[in-house]
């Protein structure tokens, strides 16, 4: 077993992994960047060493620096957590060149399934039916356009790297494809460092379904079932429940073709077979080369710890069970709580949080590691927590899941909470017959229920706190250590900020300006001064969060200035452009 173990991420996942290797004995090392030197995935760790600045392509995705925090923290392995270099496998064999153990598949598994075309092809082989589409690279709009004249429309432009929704677009008519091309590319780059992307065939209506495999270094080979994740908005994932409503027959069918495709690469890690599943038939989207977000429900309901297991195989531990000692029990639902804000699009809502307060009661486990005083910032994606609940069935875990919402408490950012109070109540959710489809109808038909339940501008407000600290942070040569002082006073800087929270994603109607929706950064303008524009045309992107947000006009007219350039940061409400008064 290993000695010490550097884990390259940051909030919860990061946290997870750190209780996992407190369980097994193991030291742990954090890493962090300017934005987290508070955050408590530091302040749990045996040590935690600086990478840079708030930028996660200078701190996060810095691999140089994240193997000279490795190098000086004398750790013996490395684990990536999910994102960022998860499923970069440069990372993964410049750990090994360095003479470190990666916590995750070996580079060439990694590689044939980190890429999404190469694993199309990996699946095929291995007689595992796809989604069709391209089998190269789409470097071009045109590339795009002559294989949508093939596949027809809808089509998906998603990133080859990475997942979680991240780079992944949808054009509807050639009219969309150049700026769908162009969102997805720049997504992937912003998230992966990579911005290839290809085409395939939208399903517009299908069920999204995910094995969730482990494999060792011995060729051992198991599934922990299935997991539905079809409760998605802009392709991310909402809620997650296992097992899925789909028939039995169905259900084996996928889980020997997840086996199938592990042996075919010689998997040996964690890792998830996602698919698309229309009526009885199934087809491969991908594979996550990594822990899963989700990975929670499977474990409430496997009783089976999956990150002390990829420790425990990286540490060259066979498959300890056989497959049929694998056996699931009840079931398990999952929200991801995001600082979003539903009746805006699901626009981030960045902030500092007020006031926290998590659910408890039997069934229900929180993985977080936020925090009252805690700041949600634009860097980084929007996750909160994952709140889960368990129960002997299905509706007990929808019962127990709708009792922990209503007990969870978080002020000074707006939350997905209310709006899952209201979508694991309605009809299609607790008849289990819902499909990736159902988050878009569900916002269309409840939008005035949702207006009332985020009211159109709420206060965040930014508390003091009083009193005396015997503990301060210091940082010596990027290193960060807690030291006691006795007799000091903690001087507190007291700050009160409002901010607001609009409804719209451009002008008001009439407004004769168009403003930024969120704090981000202007990935895109579309328009210059002097140009004619037309109610609902997208006129700028901005990225928050590590999404493109599109930002739309409100209504039609003649743009007489620019305010902002490519590059620029801006706070919500600033003014993008104006239009000329007629």
């Amino acid at each position: 077993m290993f000695k010490r173990v550097l884990v390259a991420n940051r909030g919860e996942i990061a946290l997870r992994i750190i209780r996992a290797c407190r369980e097994l004995g193991v030291g742990v090392v954090a890493v962090y960047s300017d934005a987290d030197r508070d955050a408590l995935h530091v302040r749990s760790a045996d040590e935690a060493i600086h990478l840079g600045p708030t930028s996660p392509t200078q701190s996060y995705l810095n691999i140089e620096r994240v193997l000279e925090a490795a190098r000086r923290s004398k750790c013996d392995a490395v684990h990536p957590g999910y994102g960022f270099l998860a499923e970069n496998a440069t990372f993964a064999r410049a750990v090994v060149d360095a003479g470190l153990t990666f916590i995750g598949p070996s580079p060439v598994p990694m590689e044939r399934m980190g890429d999404k075309l190469s694993a199309r092809k990996v699946a095929v082989q291995a007689g595992v039916p796809v989604v069709p589409g391209t089998a190269s690279a789409a470097i071009s709009a045109q590339a795009a356009l002559d294989a949508a004249a093939t596949l027809g429309y809808p089509i998906a432009i998603k990133a080859s790297a990475g997942g979680g929704g991240k780079g992944l677009k949808v054009a509807s008519s050639p009219a969309e494809v150049e700026a769908a091309l162009s969102l997805a590319s720049k997504e992937a780059s912003a998230y992966f460092a990579d911005g290839t992307v290809y085409v395939e065939r939208y399903l517009p209506n299908p069920k999204h379904v995910e094995i969730q495999v482990l494999g060792d270094h011995h060729g051992g080979a198991v599934h922990l079932g299935e997991r539905d994740c079809s409760m998605q908005r802009r392709h991310q994932k909402l809620v997650e429940e296992t097992p899925a409503s789909i028939p039995d027959a169905l259900r084996r069918r996928m889980h020997e073709a997840a086996l199938a495709l592990v042996r075919a690469i010689g998997y040996d890690s964690a890792g998830t077979i996602e698919c698309l599943v229309q009526g009885a038939d199934f087809y491969f989207l991908e594979m996550n080369a990594r822990i899963q977000v989700e990975h929670t429900i499977t474990e409430a309901t496997y009783g089976f710890d999956l990150v002390k297991a990829q420790i425990r195989i990286a540490a060259g531990e066979p498959l300890w069970f056989p497959q049929q000692d694998l056996v699931s029990r009840g079931h398990a639902i999952e929200c991801r709580i995001n600082a979003e804000s539903p009746v805006a699009s699901f626009a981030p809502s960045p902030g500092r949080i007020t006031r926290y307060v998590e659910p408890g009661g039997p069934g229900i486990r929180i993985d977080g590691a936020a925090f009252a005083g805690w700041t949600i910032g634009s860097d980084y994606d929007s996750l909160v927590a994952k709140l889960v609940a368990w129960g002997a069935d299905r509706e007990e875990a929808r019962a127990r899941m709708m009792r922990a919402l209503r007990e969870y408490e978080v002020e000074g950012i707006q939350t997905t909470i209310p709006f899952y109070r209201m979508l694991l109540g309605d009809a299609a959710f607790i008849r289990g017959d819902y499909s990736t489809a159902t988050v878009e109808a569900f916002v269309t038909e409840n939008a005035g229920a949702l207006a009332a339940a985020y009211p159109s501008s709420q206060p965040a407000r930014e508390g003091s706190a009083d009193g005396r600290s015997a503990e301060l942070t210091v940082e010596v040569n990027e290193k960060q250590f807690r030291v006691r002082v006795f007799g000091l006073e903690a001087a507190t800087d007291v700050a009160t900020q409002t901010r607001k929270y609009r409804r719209a994603r451009g002008a008001a109607h009439g407004s004769a300006t168009v403003a930024a929706p969120m704090h981000g950064i202007v990935a895109e303008i579309r328009v210059k001064a002097g140009d004619r524009i037309t109610s609902g045309q997208v006129v700028a992107v901005v990225e928050a969060m590590k999404m493109m947000n599109e930002v739309i006009a409100q209504r039609s007219g003649m743009v007489q200035a620019v305010h902002v350039e490519a590059g620029q940061t801006i706070e919500a409400g600033s003014p993008l452009l104006s239009l000329a008064e007629e």
